[in-house]
């Protein structure tokens, strides 16, 4: 019953229409009601009233949550406002519309562009684990960010849909209040509005052991995952569709054995779990891959330097120190 109770009042917290004023007299009403049915339980007489209401009440709730639909025709905030489309894929060569290029000088104060990108999957030759901290150790955004041989990277993020005026609620991805949106980028957008705008501590660690054959496939299961949410919207959770766990399942899609951790849900220790299996720069104790990925004092250096992305990867291990393009 507290379960349910519980669940019921975030329902009408973040999903309940109308001024805040309403929303209190309901929380407040379904409070003093889930009190009354838990003292008529508890003296054995849930046959009576409130017993029965409270289960048509939780039958009518569960209705509504069904009810809930994700749409894609909201007044959405600038940084979100376009979905990302996979217009041309031949197996390598893919053009991306509406990937995001923003000149961001403060939260409020950005130059916003969305381009058509095309790239060359044969010439992938990296993908990095971006981890950015935002509400202390625990949560962490992970984004995913590839390198091609030309020196170009693109990244890959699963973000909130925000509607505009809208802020992120951590309670209220867990009842429909999101959508979500698949976000490409490019680095001197999305990993410098972290470090360098919002004041997120950044770090960045090199994913070794891939073959070329398995950095496609990462690649590609992003690709697939824009055309999903182009064709139909989702609603983002932040227990199960959030930026972490879709890392964990598209890489499923390579490695179908990879095992289920804690750290799939405490996001901000995800880069453990990945030297745990493996995948960070090998023969460097965990320690050392933090202190040396922690890019956000370069990444505030470097500013708006056109070499922003060799900048910030000086001395994380496993990355070529010699001469970047």
């Amino acid at each position: 019953m507290l379960a349910a109770a519980v669940w019921v009042t975030g329902l009408l917290a973040y999903q309940l229409p109308g001024p805040g004023w309403l929303k209190g007299v309901a929380l407040l009403a379904w409070g003093g009601f889930s009190l009354t049915t838990a003292i008529a339980v508890g003296r054995a007489r849930s046959g009576r009233w409130p017993g029965p209401v409270f289960a048509a009440a939780l039958v009518l709730c569960g209705v509504w949550w069904l009810l809930l639909t994700p749409r894609q025709d909201r007044v959405w905030a600038d940084d979100v406002a376009q979905r990302l489309k996979v217009v041309e894929f031949d197996g390598s060569r893919v053009v991306l519309d509406n990937v995001r290029d923003f000149t961001w000088r403060s939260e409020d104060d950005h130059d916003v562009r969305w381009e058509r990108r095309e790239y060359d999957l044969d010439q992938l030759r990296s993908a990095d684990l971006v981890l950015s901290y935002w509400m202390g150790p625990l949560i962490a955004h992970t984004l995913v960010s590839f390198g091609f041989a030309d020196g170009r990277q693109l990244v890959f993020s699963l973000e909130i849909r925000k509607e505009r005026g809208e802020s992120f609620s951590a309670l209220g991805g867990f009842f429909r209040k999101f959508e979500m949106t698949l976000v490409a980028a490019e680095e001197t957008d999305i990993v410098r509005v972290r470090s360098n705008v919002r004041g997120e501590d950044v770090y960045l660690y090199r994913l070794a052991g891939m073959s070329p054959e398995q950095l496609k496939g990462l690649f590609v299961s992003y690709l697939g995952e824009a055309r999903r949410l182009d064709a139909a919207p989702a609603f983002y959770n932040t227990l199960t569709s959030n930026c972490t766990t879709i890392v964990y399942e598209l890489a499923r899609q390579i490695a179908p054995g990879l095992p289920l951790d804690y750290r799939l849900l405490a996001s901000g220790y995800f880069a453990e779990y990945a030297r745990d299996l493996g995948v960070l720069a090998p023969g460097v104790d965990f320690a050392t891959l933090k202190a040396r990925g922690r890019i956000t004092d370069r990444a505030r250096a470097a500013g708006d330097d056109p070499r922003f992305s060799q900048r910030i990867r000086q001395g994380v291990p496993g990355i070529d120190a010699g001469p970047q393009p």
